[in-house]
Formats: C-alpha cells, structure tokens, sequence
C-alpha cells in the first residue's frame, strides 16, 4: 500500500523491515577453508637488545626478551620468542607471559605469543633468573633472545646477545 505524505511516497510492508530476507553476498565457507591458517603477513620481528639489571652473586634479575613490529603489516600467524641463559643462571619462574616454559634445563625458557601484533608495537617476555651464588664479580656473557615467525621477511634482526653484570651485594 503507498501512502502520500506531502512530496514524500513510502510503501509500507506487512513484515517488519529487520525480517526482510537479503541474500548474503558472501560466500558461505567451506569446512576446509574454515581450518586453514591465514596468510602470512608481510612483517619485521626484531629483538631489541636490553641487558638484564646488575645481580649479585646468589641474586636475582629479569631478563627482558623484547621484540619489535617494524612492520610494515600486523602479523598474522603467533611467533615465539626464545630466552637462552649464559652458565651460571637459572630461569626462575613464575614468567611472563604465563604460557611461557622452562624447556628442562633451566637453561631455555620458551614464549609463544599470539598473531595480531601490530606495526609499531612491542611484545615482551619477562624471565626471572637466579645467580649462581659461586659466580665471580664481572660479566657473564652467552645469553640471548631470539625470535621466530612464519611472517618474518627479515631473520638478520631475530636475535640479540645479552650480557648480566654480577656485582657485590649491596651494603644495607
């Protein structure tokens, strides 16, 4: 039925308008394209070098794997950051993030993290470590964090050395 209200025609329908059946104009998934992984993106994964605070012997300090999106997408596929300990330390959990995992030794502790991190953006695991107390005052070297992603384009910049400056124990 059209009604007339001033220079205006509206046809009016028995059904409300939300019950108007539309044809979806995507295609409906296929159960295998409902399982397959995404594209990789076109990402830059660079560990940033942070040398972890000085410890003393005995101590604690936290070393901080800290990776970089340089872009220039947001990747799409998860990544997973890898903390190696020089001789003389011990990972110490509880980490960040919490799925993060001792691979046994306490030598190797191991970060998956999601896709989704964006061009610009950070992500950081967080390793307590324990000093052993017959460490010598100096510096302990052969640490590193390394990064790993199916969407990285650039694997010069996946992994960084670290070093632990052992000090003396603080007088208090």
């Amino acid at each position: 039925m059209a009604v007339a209200a001033g220079c205006v025609v509206a046809t009016l329908t028995a059904d409300p308008s939300w019950a108007v059946q539309r044809p979806d104009p995507r295609p409906a998934a296929q159960p295998a394209q409902l399982s397959a992984p995404a594209r990789p993106s076109n990402s830059d994964l660079e560990v940033v070098r942070l040398d972890p605070d000085p410890a003393p012997p005995g101590g604690t300090t936290t070393v901080h794997a800290f990776v970089a999106n340089l872009g220039p997408e947001t990747t799409a596929s998860p990544f997973t950051i890898t903390v190696v300990l020089p001789k003389g330390v011990t990972a110490q959990g509880p980490f960040f993030p919490t799925d993060c995992a001792d691979l046994g030794d306490g030598h190797v502790v191991r970060c998956t993290f999601g896709p989704g991190l964006k061009e610009g953006r950070s992500a950081t695991a967080l390793v307590p470590v324990l000093l052993s107390p017959d460490l010598q005052l100096g510096t302990l070297t052969g640490g590193s964090v390394s990064v790993f992603s199916p969407d990285d384009r650039n694997e010069r910049n996946n992994r960084q050395s670290f070093d632990i400056r052992v000090v003396e124990t603080a007088a208090g």
